[in-house]
């Protein structure tokens, strides 16, 4: 009797268990977890946003570079102060493009790490506050010079008054050289440094040859037509030099995107 009542005691704990197994399984779909955002409190104390929109913009693609998703980089091997690690959280945007690897002309790669859904229909003259950190290594200078740095790029819509069948164009910011190299930069302000073009025929005022402000671009923009809208937002390198490193806290006004291993993360701005 003693073995009969000690099997069912047995049955009914391992029941038990697995009812405690199977309730926890249940909850993990609607964690922050199982989203891909593991919950933590941001730099700002801000709990933050998971999005799944960013990704790896296919058409603006070139070649085989890489964008991708990692933990770190925490500084060269020397590097032991805070801005060994990245500015948010434990991770960053991986960049990896080559120089001189497709059949094309120019024969080096380009890559856009992007969200084509939620910036869709925002105004261009809405920008107020654009930037990023970034982790630029000494062997990228050798590569291309000082000057050898990842862009910020938004696809617009010019909706301008003289050129209405004229739809796309892209903005392009381009930073001033990063003021450390092998480890994590402070936050490169894009509307104080660096400069804008505009791809295309939209505004001959601000192209490669003539560089611009964004307060210039937008009013370059601003001709009386419906308003310059965006249609998407990147982070992106090429097709120029050879450059390796890493990108983070990638901001447009209040929001700034942490990337990480498992996603992106949006903080609001102090």
């Amino acid at each position: 009797m003693s073995t009969h009542f000690g099997v069912t005691r047995g049955r009914a704990l391992m029941v038990a268990a697995l009812a405690v197994m199977v309730s926890s399984a249940i909850a993990v779909p609607g964690s922050a977890v199982a989203d891909g955002d593991d919950g933590r409190e941001g730099n700002d104390g801000n709990q933050a946003r998971h999005s799944d929109h960013w990704g790896v913009i296919a058409r603006n693609t070139i070649g085989s570079p890489v964008a991708e998703l990692r933990n770190g980089p925490f500084g060269s091997f020397d590097v032991a102060d805070p801005s060994a690690a990245p500015p948010y959280g434990r991770g960053s945007l991986g960049i990896a493009v080559a120089d001189n690897s497709t059949s094309l002309n120019p024969p080096s790669e380009k890559v856009d790490f992007g969200n084509e859904v939620d910036f869709f229909g925002d105004p261009v003259r809405g920008l107020r506050q654009v930037g990023f950190h970034v982790f630029q290594t000494g062997e990228n200078v050798s590569y291309g010079g000082a000057g050898n740095m990842p862009n910020i790029r938004f696809e617009i819509d010019p909706n301008l008054a003289a050129l209405p069948a004229d739809d796309y164009s892209t903005m392009v910011w381009v930073p001033d050289a990063s003021p450390v190299t092998n480890r994590w930069s402070d936050f490169i302000d894009a509307t104080s440094s660096g400069y804008w073009y505009l791809t295309g025929n939209e505004a001959p005022a601000c192209n490669q040859a003539a560089r611009c402000s964004l307060q210039q671009l937008q009013a370059a923009l601003n001709d009386g037509g419906p308003g310059a809208t965006i249609l998407t937002a990147a982070v992106g390198k090429g097709r120029d030099h050879m450059w390796i490193g890493a990108v983070d806290g990638l901001r447009v006004n209040q929001n700034i995107f942490d990337f990480e291993a498992r996603g992106v993360r949006t903080h609001q701005a102090d």
